[in-house]
């Protein structure tokens, strides 16, 4: 027997009059406002992340050349997930701007997909992590560095780690392109238990984003033909020259897109309702 799923918003609901649906919005947790008005699954009182997407999702923009950038990385053979990030340093802003999510494949497959990002950034791993014995993690890192990545371990202080990430969310420090679609339906329905455990499925590339920001922001690094990209930053000889020069420009993305500071690249951000 099949089954369908037919979602509805509150623009679908025509006995609702604006006043209402303001009234409304206003009476509902943040965490469950894009649940009850837009019909998108989500975990309530159980969300690790209780952040409307609303909040967090952006539409894709070209990043600026000048930006470092990096990821993170979690391994394992059913499923593994890296996500990329570039730091705006002048109003420590992360945005998350790319995803590989595989499952049933040798490393080789993945690190030319990772390579193919870019050869020059560098990422933050857990070498044991998928219950794997360190041991075996610690090959599976040689591994990887023998098939051309930079990698570090990541600090695996889980409970840590999550909070870093909620501080982000919730002062808008992170934001997503809404072309992560993987990383948008973990982060939906990444939760903990009755009991307070976090449940440890489907959760490869929120996992991967805690390492990233755990430990992969100090690892950014610019692009090295940075300066010589069409849309480089004016001013200076250098990098530093250029942050310094247009160090105001993360600054007026984030008003144009309607956000205080806190890849596919195409046009400017823009929050999504």
């Amino acid at each position: 027997m099949s089954k369908l799923v037919v979602s509805a918003t509150w623009d679908d609901v025509p006995h609702l009059t604006s006043e209402q649906k303001a009234e409304l919005w206003q009476s509902i947790p943040p965490y469950q406002r894009d649940a009850r008005a837009k019909g998108i699954p989500q975990l309530g009182s159980g969300a690790i992340w209780p952040v409307p997407e609303s909040e967090i999702v952006v539409d894709p923009f070209e990043l600026p050349v000048f930006w470092p950038r990096g990821y993170g990385l979690d391994v394992g053979w059913n499923r593994t997930a890296a996500v990329w990030g570039a730091h705006d340093r002048d109003t420590d802003v992360v945005w998350l701007y790319s995803e590989h999510y595989r499952g049933q494949a040798e490393p080789s497959v993945h690190a030319a997909a990772i390579r193919a990002r870019g050869e020059w950034m560098a990422g933050a791993i857990d070498p044991a992590s998928r219950g794997r014995g360190q041991r075996d993690g610690e090959q599976l890192l040689a591994n990887y560095v023998d098939l051309g990545l930079q990698l570090t371990k990541a600090d695996n202080g889980v409970e840590a780690g999550l909070f870093d990430v909620w501080q982000r969310l919730s002062t808008g420090r992170l934001k997503v392109f809404s072309t992560l679609q993987h990383w948008l339906s973990e982060y939906r329905l990444y939760r903990r238990e009755e009991k307070g455990a976090v449940v440890k499925k489907d959760d490869h590339l929120v996992v991967a984003t805690r390492y990233f920001v755990v430990s992969g922001l100090p690892l950014c690094l610019v692009a090295p033909d940075a300066g010589r990209r069409p849309g480089a930053a004016r001013g200076g000889a250098n990098h530093q020259g250029r942050l310094r020069s247009d160090g105001d420009v993360g600054a007026r993305l984030l008003r144009r897109a309607g956000s205080t500071p806190c890849s596919r690249q195409i046009a400017r951000p823009t929050a999504r309702a």
